[in-house]
C-alpha cells in the first residue's frame, strides 16, 4: 500500500517562501508521475504541479515562475518550492501519486500578514 506524508506547511507573510516535502513509501516511487494539488476553503481541489518519472514538469498558470516541483528518487521524496507567495496561495496542499491515485493527508499553507 502506498503511503504519502506531506510536511513543510505553515504560516508565511506575502512574498515569503516555503518548501513542501512529500515522503513516499510502499511503491516503486521512481516509476510514477507525482503531483501536488491544493484545496482552498470553499473551492475545488486543483492541480498545482506535476513531475513525471523522467523529470518533465507542468504547472498551473497561477504558479508558473513562482513554484518549482522536483523529486529525489533515491529518497522517495517529491518537493514543492514555493516563492513569492500570495494570500491566494492559502490552501491545504496534497501530494498525489498519479499512478496509484494515492493521496497524503495534506499540509496547511497560510499566506497572511
Amino acid at each position: 500500500q502506498v503511503r504519502l506524508v506531506e510536511s513543510g506547511g505553515g504560516l508565511v507573510q506575502p512574498g515569503g517562501s516555503l518548501r513542501l516535502s512529500c515522503a513516499a513509501s510502499g511503491s516503486i516511487f521512481s516509476s510514477y508521475t507525482m503531483a501536488w494539488y491544493r484545496q482552498a476553503p470553499g473551492k475545488q481541489r486543483e492541480l498545482v504541479a506535476a513531475i513525471t518519472s523522467g523529470g518533465s514538469t507542468i504547472y498551473t498558470d497561477s504558479v508558473k515562475g513562482r513554484f518549482t516541483i522536483s523529486r529525489d528518487n533515491a529518497e522517495n521524496t517529491v518537493f514543492l518550492q514555493m516563492n513569492s507567495l500570495k494570500p491566494e496561495d492559502t490552501a491545504v496542499y496534497y501530494c498525489n501519486n498519479r499512478g496509484t491515485n494515492s493521496w497524503g493527508r495534506g499540509t496547511q499553507v497560510t499566506v497572511s500578514e
